[in-house]
């Protein structure tokens, strides 16, 4: 049980950090919060900041293996894992315009997977897989709630204007260009900037040190230029390849740090309530819908794996900073999606722990029969004489592994 209750530290402080939004709202009053022109700028960054890092900690090389599978899981698997979640999600809503929400919340949060491989009993291949899965997943998944956000827009009644989405429909050509134009520099800034024989002028550690602290102004303005202008699927590229040194060892409370700052947010927009009815059926469908994708689409990985993967959803920064962004334009977003998260990471931990568990238990070596249980072993013409401390197996043991010879055997020949 004390077990159980230290692995699920990550949802206790997760449970109470949006409490605590929660709780800081009914006290102050954030209804306007959503109206603050800080409101866009501050999730475009946190968006950014969050694909950087679910990309930048991909080890491609470890990924080619298995990169049909993965192409699947982050294209298709996407789009089939919506599919399934927009039936219970109608049902659950009656409202075509959040159907929406099944994109918002069909993604695998990295941070998460990061943190459950020091304790999964998947192969190191099944880890790597759910981890680039997770990881590449999150821009796929920016895209297209941004792309289609206008059109669900456009299905609800007095809805506002889509200012405040991350992508509008008369800015996709501009955005694609911008794009193409963020991982163009930070290319040319990444070969400018990569590391070079040693130089008279500088020595190795001034050089070095130069050209980390001029990587990570790159990277501030890479990830300024995102937010402002939307180009999310170009910092979520930018990861793959540029990646400063002195980034490498804060990356993950960073992350970390922004989920935290999401929650907080995300909890200050419960002051006009939570619908649990949809927020329950939104998870548990997501839940639902990655058993099905992840044990078809990991056809090629043995049965444990394939269970682990198909047991492997979880939301995190990505899924409640979408919330954020789509909740001036859909009211009733946050008021869902944040009991959906919720159930989905609740149920994730439980079916992890008992699968681990399971595992665990199918894993741990039995004593061997009559050796230290208690259980006297006997030769087949008698009882085993008794042994002495160091003097081997009983001789009944032994005498067992003597093949026995037929009374003719012994006959002269």
């Amino acid at each position: 049980m004390a077990r159980t209750l230290r692995a699920a530290c990550h949802l206790w402080i997760m449970l109470a950090v949006l409490g605590f939004g929660w709780a800081l709202s009914t006290v102050t009053g954030t209804d306007l919060l959503t109206d603050s022109a800080a409101y866009p700028v501050t999730v475009s960054l946190l968006l950014a900041v969050g694909l950087y890092g679910s990309t930048s900690g991909i080890d491609l090389a470890e990924a080619r293996d298995d990169l049909r599978t993965l192409l699947l899981a982050v294209t298709v698997g996407v789009l089939a894992k919506a599919a399934l979640i927009v039936p219970v999600l109608w049902f659950a809503v009656r409202e075509p315009a959040y159907l929406i929400l099944a994109i918002a919340v069909a993604q695998i949060d990295p941070l998460s997977v990061a943190a459950l491989r020091s304790r999964s009993r998947m192969s190191e291949r099944g880890k790597t897989v759910l981890s680039v899965w997770s990881s590449f997943d999150d821009p796929v998944t920016v895209l297209l709630t941004a792309y289609l956000a206008p059109v669900a827009l456009s299905a609800l009644n007095g809805a506002k204007d889509s200012s405040a989405l991350p992508v509008t429909p008369d800015a996709y050509a501009f955005t694609m260009l911008g794009n193409v134009a963020l991982v163009a520099m930070a290319g040319l800034a990444w070969f400018l900037l990569r590391p070079r024989p040693r130089t008279q002028r500088w020595g190795d550690g001034k050089a070095a040190l130069l050209r980390a602290s001029v990587s990570l102004l790159v990277l501030g303005g890479v990830l300024v230029a995102a937010t402002a202008y939307g180009l999310m699927l170009g910092v979520a590229i930018v990861g793959l390849f540029y990646r400063p040194p002195l980034l490498l060892p804060v990356i993950g409370p960073v992350l970390t740090t922004a989920y935290y700052l999401a929650l907080v947010a995300l909890g200050l927009l419960l002051v006009d309530g939570v619908e649990p009815g949809p927020g329950i059926a939104l998870g548990a469908a997501a839940f639902g819908a990655q058993m099905v994708v992840g044990w078809l689409i990991a056809r090629n990985l043995d049965r444990s794996d394939r269970v682990s993967l198909a047991l492997g959803q979880q939301n995190g920064v990505t899924a409640v900073v979408l919330a954020l962004s789509l909740q001036p334009a859909f009211p009733r977003t946050v008021a869902i999606v944040a009991p959906a998260v919720v159930t989905v990471n609740v149920v994730h931990f439980l079916t992890n722990e008992l699968w681990n568990r399971r595992q665990l238990t199918r894993s741990a070596p039995s004593p061997p029969s009559g050796v230290g249980s208690g259980v006297r072993l006997a030769a087949a013409d008698g009882p085993s004489p008794p042994v002495t401390p160091g003097s081997g197996p009983p001789l009944g043991v032994m005498c067992d592994q003597i093949p026995r010879l037929a009374p003719e055997d012994l006959a002269d020949p």
